[in-house]
């Protein structure tokens, strides 16, 4: 269809993978549409596997309407949304993977974001776990081969044969699930969340850090009542900043409940900044909910000091790092970003491409971890090489449905290629 429609406009398809420059005329009465360049790219040698055709056009608005609308008379539809993309999935030109690194790719606003998800596209997440998958075929191959040919003149022991790679691959697979969802946080952004008593100066630092009035800073107590989340970017990495409502007890339901929502936001943050007003001692409310490697910010560090400066001694024991700062002075701002930064980069970068950048690659991950623990518990003392071989064969398919791709066949072709079962 694509080459006819592109007949139908330019007289006649142009030379495959050649620009070329044509005249677009209406197919109804031949009126000039736009001079355009035009790229066909015959299938399968295109990026959806069919055939497919590129129309380079001036972008001027009646100029796209005429095109489309001459498309459109000539039996074409709009496309609906990644339909391109599916297509090359479903041809084999992607996988899926592949095909979620390009939404990723086109969502991309920060640097990392940008390179992460041209390495997913370039195929390093599926290249992770096909050589697990692979070692697991190998495996697998040995088991069913020790299962369905017994009589066979095959290796002594064949079964032990497998728990050394089972084993190496649960250390990795358990290795990369320890890395956390570094590649989630990568996408999504790191989350951090500002907690403190009411009136600590978490608004104002939150200004401070975003460059711009996102809270509402006043001096009475409680007015932040809901989450104000504020994106931003840190040496290259997605961070979500979110303002949180004042802790402490309180009688109205609206703070209440804000109060709620802040702790709720703070237990799932990635990192919790501590706001403690240097003149007050109303912190230890908000205080439990610190963890090890949080800050401590010793906030409106240039009033004098009350109690809150011998809590320090308290953060540090507990292992929070303890900062001093003024919101309301640029230049002590300014070093406590770099500090954030600083942190953000310890998470977020790797030397290895993350085995996870969404929830459900994560998800699969643990299923073929728990899987491979099964199997080697199986193969420990009396073989129950059948539970093994099931536990193996599962776990290689939820490393499968991650890339989209779940087949038998490549089992037995390996089963035959090594053992020459039944020459």
């Amino acid at each position: 269809m694509a080459g006819a429609a592109l007949t139908a406009l330019a007289g006649e398809a142009p030379r495959p993978r050649e620009a070329t420059l044509r005249t677009l005329r209406r197919p109804s009465d031949r009126m000039a549409l736009d001079q355009a360049l035009l790229l066909w790219f015959p299938g399968p040698a295109s990026v959806t596997g069919e055939d497919c055709a590129e129309l380079h056009l001036h972008g001027g608005q009646a100029v796209v309407e005429g095109v489309s609308e001459a498309l459109l008379g000539l039996g074409l539809r709009l496309a609906e949304p990644g339909e391109f993309t599916r297509r090359a999935f479903e041809n084999g030109k992607l996988d899926l993977t592949q095909a979620e690194a390009v939404a990723d790719l086109v969502d991309a606003e920060t640097e990392s974001q940008r390179r992460q998800a041209l390495a997913q596209l370039d195929g390093a997440l599926a290249r992770r776990h096909d050589a697990w998958r692979g070692g697991l075929i190998e495996v697998l191959a040995v088991l069913e081969a020790a299962v369905d040919f017994p009589d066979e003149d095959l290796p002594e022991s064949v079964a032990e044969e497998a728990a050394p790679t089972i084993a190496r691959i649960v250390d990795e697979l358990e290795a990369a699930l320890a890395d956390g969802a570094r590649g989630e946080r990568v996408r999504g952004g790191y989350r951090i969340a500002l907690i403190g008593a009411p009136n600590a100066g978490k608004s104002s630092l939150l200004n401070a850090l975003a460059g711009r009035d996102a809270a509402i800073v006043t001096a009475t107590p409680g007015t932040t009542r809901d989450i104000i989340e504020v994106p931003m970017t840190l040496s290259g990495y997605r961070v979500v900043l979110a303002d949180t409502a004042g802790l402490r007890e309180s009688g109205d339901p609206i703070e209440a409940e804000g109060v709620r929502r802040a702790r709720a936001w703070a237990v799932a943050a990635d990192l919790r900044l501590l706001v403690v007003d240097a003149a007050d001692e109303a912190w230890r409310e908000a205080a439990e909910l610190a963890r090890r490697g949080d800050f401590y910010l010793l906030n409106k560090a240039d009033l004098p000091r009350g109690t809150s400066g011998v809590a320090g001694a308290w953060a540090e024991e507990r292992g929070l790092a303890v900062v001093e700062l003024s919101a309301t002075t640029p230049a002590s701002v300014e070093v406590f970003r770099q500090q954030l930064a600083d942190v953000v980069v310890r998470a977020l970068s790797g030397a290895d491409f993350p085995a996870a950048t969404q929830e459900r690659h994560r998800r699969d991950l643990t299923d073929a971890d728990e899987h491979l623990c099964r199997a080697l518990h199986a193969l420990d003392g009396p073989a129950e090489v059948e539970l093994a071989a099931e536990d193996v064969r599962l776990a290689a398919r939820s490393l499968a449905r991650i890339s989209g791709r779940v087949g038998a066949e490549d089992v037995l072709d390996r089963v035959f290629a090594r053992f020459c079962i039944g020459k």
